[in-house]
């Protein structure tokens, strides 16, 4: 059955992997050392629905031996997260709680060594976007020839999207404005607000 923090839109999940990139990509093994943390950049279809993930890797890195093995990965996005107090809630006999975002998803990976440069052009574009003078990855000038040696781009065809949205969507209206008048985290209050249209 799925509960409340279980309904989202396509929207959240490529607004959430756009805000919080850093993603735990995990081999399908499960073992410790097949595990990376890893920032990912969300392909979507005309629909907005998620189709892709980019991203790039060492070549040294664990992963990549296990992956060219065993294509299926696991890939976890942690969004916002904070501890939400009764001192936040203003009601001393309510139960404190945590709120988060996640995401949860299955993919292929292929490793597609020509594509390296885009991938990484795509991943400085997506992090420079709002400095006023953004950088560019020629800049290193004959170092970076030298370093995309050690690199290689991949795309994840996902297969499957499980997330969760415990953002508050079960307080009460009096309580919900109470924690996002007092919670100090602004990131949390400003996705608990996008959970929450109507209600306050």
């Amino acid at each position: 059955m799925i509960d409340i923090f279980d309904h989202y839109a396509d929207r959240d999940v490529s607004d959430l992997i756009g805000e919080y990139p850093l993603a735990w990509l995990c081999a399908r093994d499960g073992r410790a050392e097949h595990a990376s943390l890893l920032p990912l950049l969300a392909e979507c279809d005309a629909a907005g629905g998620l189709t892709h993930l980019v991203g790039h890797m060492a070549r040294r890195n664990p992963l990549f031996e296990a992956l060219s093995a065993d294509c299926r990965a696991l890939v976890l996005f942690n969004g916002p997260g904070a501890y939400v107090s009764p001192e936040h809630a203003q009601v001393r006999n309510w139960a404190p709680t945590w709120n988060f975002a996640q995401l949860r998803i299955e993919a292929e990976i292929v490793f597609e060594p020509e594509q390296t440069d885009a991938a990484l052009d795509l991943l400085v574009t997506a992090m420079e976007a709002d400095r006023p003078a953004p950088w560019q990855p020629r800049e290193l000038g004959e170092r970076y020839a030298q370093m995309r040696t050690a690199i290689i781009a991949f795309r994840a065809r996902v297969t499957a999207v499980r997330g969760r949205f415990k953002l508050g969507q079960d307080e009460s209206p009096d309580v919900l404005r109470a924690i996002l008048e007092n919670l100090p985290d602004p990131a949390m209050t400003r996705w608990m607000r996008r959970f929450n249209t109507g209600r306050i």
